[in-house]
């Protein structure tokens, strides 16, 4: 099916994103490869005379603002298109309470979740679904506008309790920090079902690109570990392998995106991420590459048909199947691996969100 037309001047501005960050990439190595650079520029001595004499005792001096890195400003800048968006063609979430709690991790940082709680839920227990955002591993997380809209939306319509897990951002903290966070909260969240208004017996997890990564990873997590009763898995567009090897690439081909751009892109998230290479092939970094499937919860997958991570899609589909876990694989026509966002003028939007809602009421079967 051909891309839809709301999508023609973002793919425009994406590749001339991609484009550019490619070219920026190569004048910094032939600049550090240059052996006639300038000199470097000796640093100012200090003024002599009164410009240079001490300042009175009374006077208030202003400490500099520190300049911001590429990463922060990049993060900054992140942010603010995401506002952007949910203002211009996102749907703003509904006003339900919430709550934040800090769990403990092991040998790691902390981290902060945050409870949405559906109207009506402090009647009776309620089913829950720990929450994974997306964001490449190194940008988002659940104050992002979309986000936190998007999670208000689901946990009014399915009616449950959406548990979003704030896991830390690479490469400050690289892998497996942000698997061992979510299998804490994981943990939490059961322990303290009761206290929460929460019914143990009806949790899963939902997690969307980087984050529905993260969440198969918990999911496997869980099974060699504790075992605890999750009820499913709802993955979006997921990123199960991170040596690249189940890219589907015809999908950016038909796109007009070089192959090596789309691969260049996918190393600089592996690289931020994984303290290494080998560690790509772990399986709580790349689930696809787990050893067995088995034993596994029942696992709802989307897909974009204009998504290179379409494969990753279909393969990890492929692999619960075989391994006789209950596994579908939807694949929406015409869209791309941002497609949740456009609730507001996107009808496959709109349909990907009530998707989601019906995989999630499951967990009141």
């Amino acid at each position: 099916m051909p891309l839809d037309p709301f999508f023609e001047e973002r793919l425009r501005v994406h590749r001339r994103y991609l484009f550019d960050q490619a070219l920026g990439s190569v004048r910094k190595r032939l600049t550090a490869l240059w052996p006639f650079g300038r000199a470097p520029v000796p640093a100012p001595r200090p003024a002599s005379g009164p410009a240079s004499a001490p300042t009175s005792a009374g006077a208030k001096t202003k400490k500099p603002k520190r300049a911001l890195t590429p990463r922060e400003k990049h993060r900054r800048a992140a942010l603010a298109w995401d506002r952007a968006e949910l203002q211009n063609v996102g749907t703003p979430g509904p006003d339900i309470r919430t709550t934040e709690h800090t769990v403990e991790v092991a040998g790691r940082p902390p981290v902060r979740v945050r409870i949405y709680h559906p109207p009506g839920g402090d009647e009776k227990p309620t089913p829950a679904v720990l929450a994974f955002f997306g964001g490449a591993f190194r940008i988002g997380g659940i104050d992002y506008p979309t986000t936190d809209a998007a999670f208000r939306r689901r946990a009014v319509d399915a009616e449950v309790a959406v548990v979003a897990v704030d896991y830390a951002l690479a490469p400050e903290h690289r892998y497996p920090t942000q698997v061992e966070q979510g299998y804490a909260a994981l943990r939490w969240l059961f322990e303290h079902a009761t206290d929460l208004g929460i019914d143990r017996d009806r949790i899963g997890l939902l997690g969307t690109s980087a984050g529905a990564g993260l969440a198969a990873a918990v999911t496997l997590m869980n099974r060699d570990g504790a075992g605890l009763p999750l009820r499913l898995q709802v993955l979006e567009v997921p990123v199960v392998d991170l040596t690249g090897g189940s890219l589907d690439l015809r999908a950016t081909r038909a796109l007009r995106i070089p192959r090596f751009l789309v691969l260049r892109e996918l190393r600089s998230v592996a690289r931020t991420y994984l303290p290494g290479r080998r560690s790509a092939r772990d399986a709580y970094a790349s689930p696809l590459r787990a050893a067995s499937h088995a034993g596994l919860p029942p696992a709802v997958i989307l897909t974009a048909e204009f998504d290179p991570l379409r494969g990753d899609g279909d393969a990890y589909a492929a692999a619960l199947r075989r391994a006789g876990v209950d596994a579908s694989a939807v694949r929406y026509l015409g869209v791309t691996h941002d497609t949740p966002i456009f609730t507001r003028v996107l009808p496959a939007a709109r349909r990907w969100h009530d998707d989601v809602v019906a995989a999630l009421r499951r967990l009141h079967v």
